[in-house]
């Protein structure tokens, strides 16, 4: 099993960039897809961003293609995301999942990841 730890949220005005970190435990991190989603109040938890277990391959939600980039370091367990130009429609709880020890191909439903982070919150105003 793998735990995961999210920072780098804040409130920002429309925009304005942040990139978010996800630091990952275990040793199965170099083999593993990892994926960003969001959820705001009221709101299902959409799919953001995922990279697959080499950083070769990359997969984007419309909403954000162009403006966010995920990326990741495998020597460092760790998979970021670049957000730029932000809106308040951004505004959401992040978070960052796994999927342990299922293989390293990219997939946009929640249910194909087994370990989720405890998100963190990014605040855009207008």
């Amino acid at each position: 099993q793998m735990q995961l730890v999210e920072s780098g949220g804040g409130l920002v005005q429309a925009g304005a960039s942040l990139r978010l970190s996800c630091a990952a435990s275990g040793r199965s991190f170099s083999s593993t897809a990892m994926a960003w989603f969001r959820q705001a109040p009221g709101k299902e938890r959409d799919f953001v961003a995922c990279i697959n277990w080499s950083g070769l391959t990359t997969d984007d939600a419309d909403s954000v293609k162009g403006r966010f980039t995920i990326s990741r370091d495998n020597a460092k367990n760790t998979v970021y995301l670049q957000m730029n130009s932000l809106k308040p429609e951004d505004t959401a709880v992040y978070y960052c999942a796994a999927r342990t020890n299922a293989g390293g191909t990219c997939y946009r439903s929640r249910s194909m990841f087994n370990n989720w982070g405890q998100g963190t919150q990014v605040t855009v105003s207008s």
